[in-house]
């Protein structure tokens, strides 16, 4: 039995669109270039025909991976939260490190969403393991590979 992991409304509609992109523009696009490049001949030196079944092969192995994470997903939609300014997966948190006093701002995201530049933070990564449950005022000390880091919960937003 395969376990359901969360994912936010707006990841899993990113990966709906990237699937459907795969499915009605990458997937037709790689067909007609394997007709045209089978229409030039042998195809054991065609390296126009290689390039476009690899291409293919990594268009329909993609189209899997989304089609599985989307079946065994758990989409929770953030803005219908109550958690009563508990940190949950899914919320944005802004906090200010106590060693630096520098303003930090995470959202809590599922691990194919996470993308720290643009400050969302897996729901696995260890600042997100230790914020969980956790409410503003909180100062919380978290392991990172950086070392230990101390961080007060300023706000905890369900948007």
């Amino acid at each position: 039995m395969t376990t359901k992991v969360p994912i936010t409304a707006r990841g899993a509609e990113k990966l709906r669109e990237e699937l459907l992109q795969l499915k009605t523009v990458e997937r037709p696009r790689v067909i007609q270039a394997i007709a045209e490049a089978r229409a030039h001949g042998d195809l054991k030196e065609n390296a126009e025909y290689h390039a476009a079944r690899e291409q293919q092969s990594f268009i329909e192995g993609r189209i899997k991976e989304i089609e599985g994470k989307l079946s065994h997903a758990h989409i929770v939609d953030v803005t219908t939260l109550n958690a009563n300014g508990k940190v949950v997966f899914g919320c944005t948190v802004e906090m200010i490190d106590e060693d630096t006093e520098e303003t930090i701002v995470y959202q809590i995201v599922g691990e194919d969403e996470a993308d720290i530049k643009v400050g969302r933070i897996s729901v696995n990564s260890p600042i997100a393991r230790g914020l969980i449950a956790k409410q503003e005022g909180d100062v919380v000390s978290v392991s990172v590979p950086g070392g230990e880091r101390s961080l007060e919960i300023l706000m905890v937003r369900y948007e």
